[in-house]
């Protein structure tokens, strides 16, 4: 599953002071693996701002207090980059001006009235343009309704190109698996037992590398259903650079999930 963010249990919250600024952070405790391989504590900062530190359950709060203080300055950097992002986060009202994006491009939102034209959607010189043959006091929601089908519309048919060219690479995955398109809030897309994938519609406003992984991960569930340590060799082995793409679209989550 390939998700926005994740969950976890058992969780602990510290805090440190950076500059001036007093920065909280989450511990999530994860047991040793089978294999008895020991843990490294790893820092994630999430795009909502939430700093999560992932240690072993017998790691020192001392060892996780020094861990975290040697990444202070990228810690406090990272959160920086996505409160900028999370500026230009407001609810949509569907109104020439506002931005969309597609493939990872800005796009400005245009709507326009054309009594004797078709209601429709389209792209054109930077821009994405709904024509509604009325303005009413519907417009803002007939305008969201008329977009929303268009995203949808483009991901079916970019999401099928994909999975095409990708499924050579996933050898382990026999004949065609089928997806649908499906609006989620926290997921960018899902594989369930039988092999049958989902995929989120609003991964279209992600560059087409961000898709690709997105569709490989959920290829890799097809071999392995959980994210054993086979699971991320696996994705390694089709697609090295992952962890990069997917700190890009997570950098870009909250953006592309606006609606």
């Amino acid at each position: 599953m390939a998700s926005v963010n994740a969950s976890e249990e058992s969780k602990e919250q510290y805090s440190f002071v950076y500059g001036d600024e007093a920065v909280t952070y989450e511990v999530i405790r994860k047991p040793d693996g089978l294999e008895k391989k020991k843990r490294k504590i790893t820092i994630k900062v999430h795009p909502d701002c939430n700093v999560v530190v992932n240690a072993p359950n017998d790691a020192p709060r001392e060892d996780i207090h020094e861990a975290v203080m040697k990444r202070a300055k990228w810690i406090y950097d990272a959160l920086n980059e996505f409160r900028t992002h999370l500026e230009f986060v407001q609810p949509k009202h569907y109104v020439s001006g506002e931005m969309q994006f597609y493939l990872g491009r800005r796009y400005v939102l245009k709507v326009v009235e054309d009594p004797d034209g078709i209601s429709n959607v389209k792209m054109t010189r930077g821009k994405l343009l709904v024509t509604l043959n009325r303005f009413n006091e519907d417009k803002q929601k007939l305008t969201k309704t008329l977009v929303s089908k268009w995203y949808k519309v483009r991901a079916e048919r970019a999401f099928h190109q994909r999975l095409s060219e990708l499924l050579p690479h996933a050898t382990w995955v026999t004949g065609i698996p089928s997806f649908r398109v499906l609006s989620m809030a926290k997921q960018w897309g899902s594989c369930s037992t039988k092999g049958n994938l989902m995929l989120n519609p609003h991964l279209i406003k992600a560059p087409k590398e961000c898709i690709d992984y997105v569709i490989l991960h959920e290829l890799c569930h097809i071999a392995e259903h959980n994210h054993s340590e086979k699971f991320w060799r696996l994705l390694s082995s089709v697609m090295p650079n992952w962890k990069e793409v997917k700190s890009r679209l997570d950098g870009m989550a909250e953006l592309y999930l606006n609606e």
